[in-house]
């Protein structure tokens, strides 16, 4: 009897996970540094967050120099950002650069909702306890190349598949 492939399918999801990224993972190259297996899956909103940049427990970035991406509740206020579809095997490398276990970022489960309107469930990280500071210089040079994914305003432009997904 053929297999349908249906239980292929599952298997696959079993071993994925979803992964909203709204700052220097926005990039594909950023992202592959460490995490090889992260396929673009779709650009998408996280309703009732704001991104705002920061320093984690009040140090200041040897690497980024500056304030770093974060998310924080805000009700009414939205996020735009990029859905990654990563294998499980990549979740330990992910919460490396996070910097999950020295305390930098936590990670959280949020609800995003894709351009077609539909509700996806992904893990993403938010900054413990942080002051608020200017952007630094990185996030002002990525800003640029970003522009290919978000309008001034935010809203995705319809480039932002091509960007990631080649």
């Amino acid at each position: 009897m053929a297999n349908s492939g249906g239980a292929d399918r599952r298997g696959q999801e079993e071993e994925s996970f979803l992964y909203f990224a709204y700052g220097s993972n926005l990039l594909k190259e950023r992202i592959h540094l460490r995490n090889p297996s992260a396929e673009f899956y779709c650009v998408a909103r996280l309703q009732d967050f704001k991104l705002d940049f920061g320093n984690s427990q009040g140090k200041i970035s040897e690497t980024w120099h500056g304030g770093i991406a974060t998310i924080f509740e805000s009700p009414g206020d939205e996020v735009w950002g990029v859905v990654w579809k990563m294998h499980k095997s990549n979740l330990s490398s992910l919460d490396k650069q996070e910097g999950v276990k020295s305390g930098f970022y936590v990670p959280i489960e949020v609800n995003v909702s894709t351009q077609e309107g539909k509700e996806i469930t992904c893990r993403s990280y938010q900054m413990t306890n942080y002051e608020s500071v200017p952007p630094s210089p990185q996030y002002k040079k990525l800003e640029g190349e970003k522009s290919h994914c978000f309008s001034k305003s935010g809203k995705p432009l319809l480039q932002a598949q091509e960007k990631n997904s080649g």
